[in-house]
Parts: C-alpha cells; structure tokens; sequence
C-alpha cells in the first residue's frame, strides 16, 4: 500500500521543463557550411532566423528547387553559395499592419536549413535569405530558432556564450 502511495504522489508531480540557456541579445553564431562565423542579434521579436544575402537567385536542379547567393554586408568574400530550398515565406511589412491600407505586399523569400554553432549547441535551423546590409548585424535569430536551442535572452546582456566551438 505504501508503495501504491508514493507511486501516485510521484504522479501527480508536474512535469518540469529543462531550463532555457540564458544567452545575451547579441552572440556569436557559426554557420559550419558557410564557413563564417557572424555576430547575431537574438531578436525575440522576429519569428523566423535571416541571413543577409545578395544576387539571390532561385533556381531548379534534380527537379528540386535550389537557391543561389551571395554573403551582403560589410567584408564579406564574393564567393557564391548553393543551397535547396526548403520553403519560401512570406513576410509581411511592418507598414503593411495599417488597417486602413488595402493592399499588403507580401516579400518572399527563399527558406533554408543551415546547421548553427551557437556556443557547444549546434542546431539545424530554417534561415530566411534577404539583404540585411544596412543593419548592424548580419544574422538575424528569431523565436523559432531561439526554441530549437532552448534559448532564453536578456538583453541586458552581450555574447554570454563562448566562442562557438562544436
């Protein structure tokens, strides 16, 4: 009977969750296929990751979509990267929120998965493409990617973590 007791006791225990990472609203972010390593902004805000690029180009191989770019921003190589599509999302602008305005564009763009180094904890992560060249910070770490590494941010804070290192 006892054992019948303890055993519903630790039942009704709420499950505990493990506790995020607190990481600072700035960290440096490795991108191992890219072969870069980026000062990011962890933006709680944004929904999706954004890696700025350039001469962004969609195209079809194996009858597979495929997108083709180059790194924009300050000191960045010439070099031209190759990558399948995962999707492509639409982002709304902030000026389109104006309920009195009709018409909304809707910017598309092509959706990647990158593998990140963020620290020890490397994670594959879905990362829009877009010119981020007139921003501070070239890569961009929305919610969705601040959940895959069990992240939590304070803002108060700047690069908590090491170096990314894995």
């Amino acid at each position: 009977m006892k054992y019948l007791l303890a055993l519903s006791a630790l039942i009704a225990l709420p499950v505990m969750a493990a506790e995020p990472t607190l990481y600072g609203r700035y960290e440096y972010i490795q991108l191992p296929e890219i072969g870069e390593t980026f000062k990011a902004k962890m933006d709680t805000g944004a929904l999706t990751a954004s890696l700025s690029a350039r001469d962004i180009e969609t195209f079809t191989r194996d009858g597979e979509d495929w997108v083709r770019f180059r790194l924009s921003g300050k000191d960045m190589s010439n070099k031209v990267y190759e990558h399948k599509v995962a999707r492509i999302s639409k982002i709304k602008n902030r000026a389109d929120e104006d309920e009195d305005k009709e018409d909304t564009s809707v910017a598309k763009r092509p959706v990647v998965e990158l593998e990140m180094c963020l620290g020890k904890v490397k994670r594959t992560v879905e990362v829009n493409l877009t010119d981020r060249s007139s921003f501070n910070y070239p890569l961009l770490i929305g919610a969705k990617a601040l959940r895959e590494f069990g992240a939590a941010v304070n803002p108060a804070r700047r690069y908590t973590a090491d170096k990314p290192g894995c």
